[in-house]
């Protein structure tokens, strides 16, 4: 049964353009767009109707770097499927792109059915994967021309966590090449993990550690040099390479350096670098545990380098890296021993919001925020336009966002499955009001009315942002 949509008075917000625009959804499409009050909008009818005025009316969020119950350093990411697809549809957030990991000694093609298993029917909102590759041989190299086809187009590879998930130079050489050959994206975790592990022994070894100890033993150089090499071996391989969570701006110069040269060198860097710092990893008795994650947050000066990097377009995506442990429990593992906290941050719910709080504070432009949040993830990782902007045609993913509206982050009111928040107490203005998925509203009036199973699998093509 055909089911139409009216959103009507709203200033309808994408990368390219803004337009008081009333916006006709239809069967979980954009219908239609037409000039608020022209005859078009006017003669328009629909089953539901929905009041935009004073209102922003913006594509929802492509969050193309999350970690649903991710297994790390003996425990699991706290956020499965379900709650974290949730906590990510009251951000304004309606696509995510999770990572399968293939286990050491398995198939790419088991890791990515065990992801499918944990994910199909609990998701609220769509969803894709990256394929995390552990083993690169023959074998796994076949395998990734098959996962390009079927939808799995971009393949990350690890210069970090040595005896985890670490590939030294040869195997990230070859997997380069065979992305060259079937045009997957290969995204690089760019530190230099075994200069890390000896700092890390040093540091323990003369009793350093304490929480902060982790940021200071993954140094800044040392992320800069993994960019700056996995940017070599791109150039060799013939590859484009994107680099995941962007911390410092050494790495950032890296990248700019690379693309002056025309190159296809990407950069996403994820809202902690760009609004926390070094100091929260300082908290005195222990409360700098939920700051850890890799790469590490650096000193405050950093920031600067990053938001001209996102201006400059150095830096084209910010994602979340969305990967929650809870104090109790988990990070708690880790006291005594820094090594031992594991690594990762919840912020899936915040993303869009903090961006926004970008905008009003002039960081980046209304534009430039969708721009980086929702239409470039969805380009760079073969979405677009079904997801990613609004326009005739695309899925009808959309978000009703109070631009006025004022809310305290906190975990008391976040609805992430984690029991801290990472921006506790910090002021933002702008929230979401209403989240449409496919025309389903999930968010309602600042109510949820989703539902685990909505969500579907989203197959997707090769990187767009190459033409």
């Amino acid at each position: 049964m055909s089911t139409r949509t009216l959103i009507r008075g709203g200033l309808v917000v994408t990368a390219a353009e803004e337009t008081h625009a009333d916006v006709l959804v239809e069967d979980g499409r954009v219908a239609a767009l037409a000039a608020h009050g022209s005859a078009a909008a006017r003669a328009w009818t629909a089953d539901r109707l929905i009041d935009a005025t004073g209102k922003y009316v913006i594509p929802g969020g492509v969050d193309a770097h999350t970690h649903m119950e991710f297994p790390f350093g003996g425990t699991f990411a706290s956020d499965d499927f379900e709650s974290g697809t949730r906590a990510a549809a009251w951000g304004g957030t309606t696509t995510i792109v999770d990572f399968a990991v293939q286990s050491v000694g398995h198939t790419l093609r088991e890791g990515l059915d065990a992801w499918h298993a944990k994910a199909d029917g609990k998701c609220a909102i769509d969803y894709a994967f990256h394929m995390i590759m552990s083993d690169v041989d023959e074998s796994s190299l076949r395998e990734m021309d098959g996962l390009v086809e079927e939808g799995v187009s971009s393949f990350k590879l690890f210069m970090a966590y040595p005896g985890v998930l670490y590939s030294d130079d040869g195997r990230i050489l070859r997997a380069m090449q065979r992305s060259a050959l079937n045009g997957g994206l290969i995204m690089m975790h760019a530190e230099n993990g075994i200069a890390i592990d000896v700092l890390i022994e040093q540091a323990l070894a003369r009793g350093d550690v304490d929480p902060r100890f982790h940021g200071e033993t993954r140094h800044v150089l040392l992320e800069a040099e993994a960019t700056h090499r996995a940017i070599q071996l791109a150039r060799v391989a013939g590859a484009p390479l994107y680099v995941v969570h962007v911390s410092a701006q050494e790495a950032v110069a890296e990248l700019a350096a690379a693309r002056d040269k025309g190159l296809p060198v990407f950069g996403e860097t994820c809202p902690q670098y760009l609004f926390l710092s070094a100091d929260h990893l300082a908290e005195p008795d222990f409360e700098g545990a939920k700051y850890v994650c890799s790469t590490p947050l650096r000193p405050r000066e950093h920031q600067a380098a990053l938001w001209r990097g996102l201006r400059t377009n150095d830096l084209q995506v910010v994602s979340t890296d969305h990967c929650p442990f809870c104090f109790r429990g988990q990070k708690e593992l880790g006291r005594g021993d820094f090594s031992r906290i594991p690594n990762g941050l919840p912020g899936v719910e915040n993303r869009m919001d903090l961006l926004h709080q970008a905008v009003v504070d002039g960081h980046i432009s209304r534009r430039r925020w969708i721009e980086i949040a929702c239409a470039t993830p969805a380009r760079m990782f073969g979405l677009y336009p079904k997801k990613g902007t609004i326009a005739p045609g695309a899925d009808a993913d959309i978000v009703v966002y109070d631009p006025m509206a004022v809310q305290t982050l906190s975990a008391q009111t976040h609805h992430m499955n984690v029991d801290y928040s990472a921006y506790e107490g910090r002021t933002v203005t702008g929230r979401v009001e209403t989240v449409l998925s496919r025309g389903e509203p999930v968010i309602d009036g600042r109510k949820f009315t989703g539902r685990a199973g909505h969500g579907v699998y989203t197959p997707r093509a090769t990187c767009q942002y190459l033409s």
